[in-house]
C-alpha cells in the first residue's frame, strides 16, 4: 500500500480519487479493457515498472493494468507534471507510487531508480528515461521481457540504441500507433498547449504572432488550433517536406532568425535541443512569450537567457519574466517544460483514451510474444490499432460501412482493369 510509495501528501488521495472518477467516465475504451482484464486476468504476476506523467487518465491506465492483475510501479516523467491528487490515490490504492510535482533532478532519478528496484517484467516509459536509466545498471535488466514508449522522443532515443546494438529487449513503440499519433499528437498537443498558454497567462491570442517551431504532428495541431484562436501562425522547420505541408495548409514559413523579430509567442515542439537561442533572445521584442510543449526543456536555451538577463523574476505561477540589459522583457513558462501539463493538465481525458488503450494492450501482447522479439523497437501490431479505432467509433455511436464480397475480391486482385 501507501508504505511502498513516496507521494506529496496521501491527505490528497480523495481529491485524486474524485479526479480518477471524472476521467474514467471519458475514457470508455480503457474502461472496457480493463473490463476484460479484472475478468481474465492476463496479466497476473507481472511487474511493471513505469515513467509517465501521473496525471488523472495515466491513473486509469495504473488501475486497469492493476485489475489485470499487475503490480505496478510509478514514477513521473517531467519534474512539474505530476498531479499530487492522482499519485497520493494510486499510492492508498496499491501502487508504489514514486512522484510528485516540484522535483529536482536527483529527485527525479532518485524515482526512476525506485521503480526499477521493483525488478520489472515490463517498463512503460514516456521519453526513454527510465530504459536509458535501467541499461546504465540500474536494476534487473535481465527479468524484463520488454516494454512499452509513449513519446516521440523516446523512441527517437531508442531507435538510436537499437541502431548501435545497445537496446537489451523490445520495446513496443506506442507512439507509432495510427490511433496514438494522429489524435493524441494532433488533437490533444494542439488543445492542452494553447490551454497550458491561457492558464499562464490569460493572453488575447487573436491578432498575435504565433510562432511554431517544428511541424511534425504535434505543431501541425498546434498550429491548427492557434489559428482557429485568430492568430497569424508562422511555422519555423528544418524538414523540407514538413515545411513544403506548413505551407500547403496555408502558414508563412520562415527561418527562426526571420520569425524572432516579429513574433509574440513563441512554441518550440521539435523533440530538439537549442531550438531558439542566444542569437533569437537578443532580436525579440519586448514582452514576447515562451514556451515549450517537446518532451524534455532543452528546446529553449534557458542558460542563454539567463545569461543574458540582467534579472529573472516570478511574476506568476509558470510566469518568469527575463529583464534583458537592454530593457526588454521575455517571459518564460513552466520554466521550458511541458507547458500543456505543467501549466494545465495535459491532453483531454477523451484523447488519451486511445493512447493509453494501446498501453494495455500492448503490454498484453508483450506478455504472450515478447520472448518471440529480438530487441528491437516495434510498430504497435496493426491489429491492436484498428481495434482501438473501432472501439471509440462504438463508444461514440458512430457507424460506418463494411465492403461487399466482391470488393473484397476486387482490392485482394489485380486481373481487373478499366472496363
Amino acid at each position: 500500500m501507501a508504505l511502498n510509495s513516496k507521494v506529496k501528501d496521501l491527505g490528497l488521495a480523495g481529491s485524486g480519487k474524485s479526479l480518477l472518477r471524472w476521467a474514467e467516465d471519458h475514457m470508455p475504451v480503457l474502461m472496457s479493457i480493463r473490463k476484460r482484464f479484472a475478468e481474465e486476468g492476463p496479466l497476473r504476476g507481472v511487474t511493471i515498472a513505469a515513467c509517465l506523467h501521473v496525471t488523472k487518465e495515466t491513473g486509469v491506465l495504473i488501475r486497469t493494468l492493476m485489475d489485470g492483475g499487475a503490480k505496478v510501479a510509478l514514477a513521473g516523467s517531467n519534474p512539474l507534471s505530476t498531479q499530487d491528487e492522482v499519485a497520493a490515490a494510486l499510492a492508498e490504492e496499491g501502487a508504489s507510487v514514486f512522484a510528485w510535482r516540484g522535483q529536482t533532478k536527483e529527485d527525479y532519478y532518485s524515482c526512476l531508480k525506485e521503480v526499477l528496484k521493483k525488478e520489472p517484467m515490463i517498463t512503460m516509459d514516456d521519453g526513454a528515461d527510465l530504459i536509458t536509466t535501467l541499461h546504465s545498471g540500474e536494476g534487473k535488466i535481465s527479468r524484463v521481457v520488454g516494454g512499452t514508449e509513449e513519446t516521440t522522443t523516446g523512441v527517437v532515443r531508442l531507435k538510436a540504441m537499437a541502431a548501435k546494438g545497445v537496446l537489451k529487449y523490445p520495446v513496443i513503440a506506442v507512439n507509432n500507433a495510427e490511433t496514438k499519433w494522429d489524435f493524441d499528437n494532433v488533437y490533444g498537443t494542439g488543445q492542452s498547449t494553447l490551454d497550458g498558454i491561457m492558464r499562464a497567462t490569460n493572453i488575447l491570442l487573436a491578432g498575435k504572432n504565433f510562432v511554431v517551431a517544428g511541424y511534425g504532428h504535434c505543431g501541425r495541431g498546434l498550429a491548427n488550433r492557434a489559428r482557429g484562436m485568430g492568430a497569424r501562425v508562422i511555422v519555423t522547420e528544418v524538414d523540407p517536406m514538413k515545411a513544403l505541408k506548413a505551407v500547403m495548409d496555408g502558414f508563412a514559413v520562415m527561418p527562426m532568425d526571420e520569425a524572432a523579430k516579429i513574433g509574440d509567442v513563441f512554441v518550440t515542439a521539435t523533440g530538439n535541443k537549442g531550438v531558439i537561442r542566444r542569437e533569437h533572445f537578443s532580436m525579440m521584442k519586448g514582452g514576447a512569450i515562451l514556451a515549450n510543449t517537446g518532451h524534455f526543456n532543452v528546446e529553449i536555451d534557458i542558460n542563454a537567457l539567463l545569461e543574458e538577463a540582467a534579472e529573472r523574476r516570478r511574476l506568476r505561477q509558470n510566469v518568469d519574466e527575463y529583464l534583458m540589459k537592454d530593457g526588454r522583457k521575455i517571459y518564460l513558462l513552466a520554466e521550458g517544460r511541458l507547458v500543456n501539463l505543467a501549466a494545465a493538465e495535459g491532453h483531454p481525458s477523451e484523447v488519451m483514451d486511445m493512447s493509453f488503450a494501446n498501453q494495455a494492450l500492448s503490454v498484453e501482447y508483450i506478455i504472450r510474444e515478447g520472448k518471440n522479439l529480438r530487441p528491437d523497437v516495434y510498430d504497435v501490431p496493426k491489429e491492436i490499432d484498428r481495434s482501438v479505432a473501432k472501439l471509440k467509433l462504438d463508444t461514440m455511436e458512430v457507424r460506418i460501412d463494411t465492403m461487399t464480397e466482391e470488393q473484397e475480391a476486387y482490392v485482394r486482385g489485380w486481373s481487373e482493369g478499366t472496363e
